[in-house]
């Protein structure tokens, strides 16, 4: 058995075909196959079920996966310790990101500006992002597939994951000023239950945003009726404005949306009257606070709590951990 044979086996489950893992290991297709060929020769067991569309792993290679995965980390794990003697930083990092967070910048916390001075000290890191919901990806930190993650969070981290917030802003509801949810606004809010019924635009299932909004929707006694979704905050702003339904979003998505939907980003308030006013035209932007309860959309660092297992995701962390300005999540 050779360690070939095992980083081919994992490709192939990973990328769900023999085509794809080729691809990722730059080596040809039928290489891939015979390699896997020849490993389940040797273990007498059928570890691949070739029969669908969609290569997956049989009950036997279910089992054997994580023995394979767990060998190809000792031996990378032996390569990077010996280069951490030479004082040469090497290895590849897995950093999986809620959509919209590496063009943000919170209180100084600028993911692409740490990766960028990463980069420019330890050039020889691979640093792989990915976006995803941050109920996937608070899986995949669990299943060690992510080293860390920008996530969502709609509660405590799920056992085994540690996270520090580095954004806690409160939920709004962004809507045309010509909505008659502006003029019910009151000092500039509306309670929860002034969407009941209304064409909601959210983002996913999965997201942090959206099971906070569920779950306080649930608390009110009625179901959010989610008309829209997208992965990002702006595309919900600019679906807003199009007058297509409320966006639930954190404040400051509607200002930071509102050139690129050519609407205005008008949030103002008579205070006198007591209700809420929008500037500009009637496809102007309003964002209204979501009182009675009020609501929070909290993005963090997350880690497994037993820490990375390589030394680059190790060193990332600690600059991530820097650079973010705020608390330990409950």
């Amino acid at each position: 058995m050779e360690l070939a044979q095992l980083r081919y086996f994992v490709a192939v489950v990973e990328e769900g075909g023999f085509t794809r893992a080729g691809a990722r290991l730059h080596v040809s297709q039928p290489g891939v196959s015979a390699q896997v060929a020849q490993l389940e020769r040797e273990l007498g067991q059928r570890l691949l079920d070739r029969s669908g569309r969609r290569v997956t792993p049989t009950e036997a290679g279910r089992a054997v996966l994580s023995y394979a995965r767990a060998a190809l980390a000792a031996v990378e794990g032996v390569r990077r310790t010996a280069e951490e003697f030479s004082g040469l930083l090497r290895g590849r990092v897995a950093l999986g990101l809620v959509p919209g967070a590496a063009g943000a910048v919170v209180d100084g916390f600028d993911v692409v500006e740490v990766l960028g001075a990463f980069h420019d000290e330890h050039p020889g890191v691979e640093i792989a992002l990915s976006e995803d919901t941050s109920e996937r990806m608070l899986a995949a930190l669990l299943r060690g597939e992510l080293d860390l993650a920008v996530v969502g969070l709609a509660g405590e981290p799920p056992p085994g994951v540690s996270c520090r917030v580095v954004l806690d802003e409160p939920l709004v509801a962004a809507v045309r000023a010509d909505d008659p949810l502006v003029a019910d606004a009151v000092n500039g809010g509306i309670p929860l239950t002034a969407l009941r019924g209304r064409a909601l635009i959210s983002l996913p299932r999965g997201t942090g945003l959206r099971a906070v909004l569920e779950r306080a929707c649930a608390q009110a006694g009625f179901a959010p009726r989610v008309d829209f979704e997208a992965a990002a905050p702006a595309v919900l702003v600019r679906l807003a404005a199009r007058g297509l339904g409320v966006a639930v979003v954190p404040s400051g998505a509607e200002s930071a949306a509102g050139p690129r939907a050519g609407v205005g980003t008008g949030t103002g308030t008579d205070t006198d009257s007591g209700s809420g006013s929008g500037s500009g035209s009637g496809s102007g932007l309003c964002a209204l606070r979501i009182t009675e309860p009020a609501l929070t959309g909290r993005v963090a660092l997350a880690w497994r709590t037993d820490g990375p297992s390589g030394p680059a995701a190790r060193k990332l962390l600690g600059r991530l951990r820097s650079g973010a300005p705020g608390r330990p999540a409950p």
